[in-house]
């Protein structure tokens, strides 16, 4: 596992500078066709667990990028609950995704763009953990662009 110090980063906000390394992760999803949504998780300023969607490749529908860096996050922290952690994703989490998030007890969500069709938010916010900090909208353009250039593309190809 590489990591990464906030401290080593240029002057930006954390937020935005993790979300540009989840940013990394979509980029990585996009290579091999997946829909392009990345995460990362981070503890203390360092990047500790990441993932992009690998549903395709796995045939798995449970094999969302939040899933692949929280998993990831569990193993280097050695334990099953990420209390003190941040999961940076670059979509809305879905529900599934965003009740994970509640059983590894993540003490903040950060996302960039607003999933309006399947994100958690627009069901029930309270799937989240009650102590979990949510904040959207960071990079948000830059997350969203990715995605409807994804699915621009994959209709011109039909």
């Amino acid at each position: 596992m590489r990591y990464i110090n906030f401290e080593d980063a240029p002057a930006i906000s954390p937020d935005d500078f993790f979300m540009g390394e989840a940013l990394k992760e979509a980029r990585y999803a996009l290579e091999e066709d997946e829909i392009p949504i990345g995460a990362i998780v981070t503890y203390n300023g360092k990047i500790i667990g990441r993932g992009h969607n690998l549903t395709e490749r796995l045939t798995d529908v449970s094999a969302h990028a939040e899933m692949q860096a929280l998993t990831a996050a569990a193993n280097s922290m050695g334990g099953k609950y990420l209390q003190g952690c941040t999961l940076y994703v670059t979509m809305e989490p879905c529900v599934m995704c965003a009740g994970a998030s509640y059983w590894f007890q993540v003490s903040r969500i950060v996302f960039g763009a607003y999933d309006t069709k399947l994100g958690f938010g627009r069901l029930n916010q309270k799937i989240t953990h009650p102590k979990t900090v949510i904040t959207g909208g960071i990079r948000e353009n830059e997350c969203a662009d990715l995605v409807k250039n994804f699915f621009k593309a994959k209709r011109n190809r039909l």
